[in-house]
């Protein structure tokens, strides 16, 4: 007898992996939700009148603990004014979890689609996010929540997400005008309603120059170069893959690789490789902190690609970056539907240094070069004036919209609601007042029926 044996690669065995996590985490939903309801029918609704009591004014969500720099301002504002507003994380060991809050709760809703689940029937009036891709993907706009904002965590192009990265949310806080033009555009040209946007400025910045500034001097040290590149195709180890840390590691220049988080997902096989190339030693070190503020502060110069930490880097540290040319591909991103050059790529040329192909080997020179030109200071403060709106004030003006949107959002519903108690009393008056013309059209027709039954006895007699 031939035995059929079945194979599953391993990409598709993952997907149905997590198609079946899905099913079973909304199964688990739904049999809650089940059970919720019984208890309500068995109680004789008695909570019927206390049904929004879990309605959550604000929500945070994150899907990685690296935002809680962009967060944790916005968190302490909160808390500052005595105001509730909750948390919810897909990293267990957020560094917000730890925080003492009396007005704030941290709360790790599960990772991937567990996070999803809990999200897409989430009762808020508010959520705000950093994380693209809503209602695209897994993240379904729940139907209990009213309002959804989206805050930029990088001072750059809000069209460098993938494809209809912040189409679906309601509004914007932005940190630069040429981001609300690049929005506008993308509206028109896929006929989407038009988002709320305002600038709201940049919390991950203001804190990371509110560090600086307390921080102190550096201790001397061996000249530090930091190599920090995006991910995808268009990236730094995309193009140039362990050339790049070659031509570094020949400088004699002490090297420190920061590869983007998401190069550890998406890109695995590819780190584990440059990993195991170039491991670790007195001159190279990798790093993966949470945190990159140290990393940034003790470097003497970045070399990237279209990377945000680029403008973090330069905008706040003021030290200067080479940018590789690595040909941007648009057409994963939003950047595609734009018909003028990004900010981004105008920009680089004015504060830093690019670094070509066949300049890779002369890595050195361009460096010593790039560290002891001063010309690119002026060019810095116009770019932070462009893309860094509200400096050192983002957490409040944020805080402030989001309790300015809630009270909109009360008396819309508060409005919303006595329109439609006015129409009910109008309807059930309506309804009276036919009954009435009913009845008395009833009695109307007794009486002439009556009148013409006295007629008839009238002329028998």
């Amino acid at each position: 007898m031939n035995i059929m044996k079945l194979y599953i690669d391993p990409g598709t065995g993952s997907m149905l992996f997590t198609i079946l996590i899905g099913v079973i985490g909304a199964g688990i939903h739904l049999a809650r939700l089940a059970f919720s309801k019984f208890g309500l029918f068995v109680s004789g609704g008695a909570k019927a009148k206390n049904k929004n009591q879990d309605d959550l004014p604000y929500v945070i969500f994150t899907d990685s603990k690296r935002y809680w720099s962009l967060f944790e301002p916005i968190c302490d504002e909160f808390e500052k004014r005595k105001q509730k507003i909750c948390y919810m994380t897909s990293s267990p060991d957020d560094p917000a979890l730890d925080k003492k809050y009396e007005y704030v709760t941290c709360e790790f809703i599960g990772e991937g689609n567990k996070a999803f689940v809990k999200l897409n029937s989430l009762k808020a009036d508010i959520l705000l996010s950093t994380t693209p891709g809503l209602d695209v993907y897994q993240w379904k706009r729940s139907k209990n929540v009213s309002w959804y904002v989206h805050v930029p965590h990088a001072a750059s192009d809000i069209v460098i997400y993938r494809m209809f990265g912040v189409d679906y949310y309601d509004a914007l806080l932005l940190s630069g005008d040429y981001q609300i033009e690049q929005i506008r555009e993308l509206e028109k040209k896929r006929n989407l309603p038009a988002k709320e946007m305002l600038l709201g400025g940049l919390p991950m910045l203001d804190e990371l120059q509110k560090r600086l500034d307390n921080a102190g001097p550096l201790p001397d040290h061996k000249t530090t170069v930091l190599l920090a590149p995006s991910w995808g195709t268009s990236s730094i180890f995309g193009k140039y893959g362990g050339s790049i840390i070659d031509a570094l590691k020949k400088t004699g220049y002490h090297i420190i690789v920061r590869p983007h988080p998401q190069s550890f997902t998406s890109e695995k096989d590819l780190m584990d490789k440059l990993m195991k190339q170039y491991p670790a030693d007195d001159q190279l070190e990798w790093n993966r902190d949470n945190d990159n503020f140290e990393v940034l502060r003790r470097s003497d110069i970045l070399i990237s690609d279209f990377s945000g930490v680029i403008f973090e880097y330069a905008l706040v540290f003021q030290k200067p970056v080479i940018y590789a040319d690595t040909s941007f591909d648009r057409s994963p991103y939003d950047a595609c539907w734009i018909d003028e050059e990004l900010w981004t790529f105008t920009t680089l040329p004015k504060i830093g240094r690019q670094l070509t192909a066949d300049g890779v080997d002369n890595i050195k020179e361009l460096i010593d070069t790039v560290m002891n030109d001063e010309s690119h200071r002026e060019a810095i403060e116009n770019a932070r004036n462009e893309t860094w709106a509200f400096r050192g004030e983002a957490a409040v003006k944020i805080t402030d919209y989001l309790i300015s949107k809630h009270e909109e959002l009360l008396e819309a519903a508060k409005k919303k609601q006595e329109a439609e108690e006015e129409a009910a009393k109008s309807k059930k008056k309506s309804k009276k007042t036919k009954k009435s013309k009913k009845e008395s059209a009833s009695e109307n027709k007794n009486d002439e029926v009556n009148s013409d039954e006295t007629k008839t006895d009238e002329v028998k007699a």
